[in-house]
């Protein structure tokens, strides 16, 4: 892999310029990978896979050789810009960046996200007891082939909620956070009327909860002993939901390049 590899990739008109800056990086659900460059790019690089094993020496060596390219790129960028890398004020961009992260941790949704991921936790601990007891009822109707039960179905069904649930346990708190940081930045240099990073970053959050909440939904329904903590995470999720909606108003109206623009739900 090379930077003119690279290069010729960018070039090709099936890749959806930027789509992969608005996803949740969930590859394994996504239906636009065969559109996604960043997706090109890693199936390119680990193909083997040995190169899947972290512990692996080729995954290192193979990462080594993406960190050296764009490293190259990185230092191109900068010349074509006119950035001087090496004059750049490493004390005031950490100084500007503790102040940024008061603010980001201090907002109320950032907070409140961090206060959804400890809960959720706290939950799959509490609950995992009833999690065993409904895999063993599932594996007894499988068993029996009892009528009209569907036993794979509903296994299959909860391996999926429990798959969101978990995959943007954590993702919600990130993309506030981002979208809080950037919309810090905008402040400064963008006009009103113009796209804004922070919604986008804003709406891969709206939609992680919106997803999350949905998923929940369907826990409540199967973990009757657990309704009153579950009702608890979808009232703080609703919460949530609108105090970010409330942060970032022109957020649902973001269009997410590949994902808004060409008929995906995603």
């Amino acid at each position: 892999m090379d930077t003119e590899r690279i290069r010729k990739l960018a070039e090709n008109p099936n890749f959806i310029p930027g789509i992969y800056n608005y996803c949740d990086r969930w590859c394994g659900r996504c239906p636009l990978t065969s559109r996604c460059m960043n997706f090109a790019l890693s199936e390119e690089q680990f193909d083997d896979p040995q190169s899947h094993d972290i512990n692996n020496k080729a995954f290192w060596q193979k990462l080594s050789e993406v960190f050296r390219v764009t490293l190259e790129m990185v230092k191109e960028t900068a010349q074509q810009q006119g950035i001087a890398l090496d004059s750049l004020n490493l004390r005031s961009a950490m100084e500007d960046h503790k102040a940024t992260q008061v603010t980001i941790d201090s907002h109320e949704c950032t907070r409140t996200a961090k206060t959804y991921s400890q809960i959720v936790d706290k939950l799959f601990e509490s609950a995992k007891h009833s999690f065993a007891a409904k895999a063993d009822d599932l594996n007894v109707e499988a068993r029996l082939e009892l009528p009209d039960s569907n036993p794979l179905d509903e296994a299959g069904e909860l391996n999926d909620l429990v798959e969101v649930i978990r995959w943007y346990q954590h993702q919600i708190y990130v993309k506030i956070a981002r979208a809080i940081e950037g919309a810090l930045d905008e402040a400064s240099h963008m006009p009103d009327d113009a796209p804004k990073d922070s919604d986008g970053s804003a709406k891969v959050a709206l939609i992680a909860i919106d997803r999350s909440i949905a998923a929940w939904g369907r826990m409540y329904e199967y973990f009757p002993q657990h309704k009153a903590e579950i009702l608890d995470i979808l009232l703080l999720l609703d919460r949530l939901r609108a105090r970010t909606q409330s942060s970032f108003p022109n957020t649902r109206a973001f269009v997410r390049p590949g994902f808004d623009n060409e008929n995906q739900d995603s």
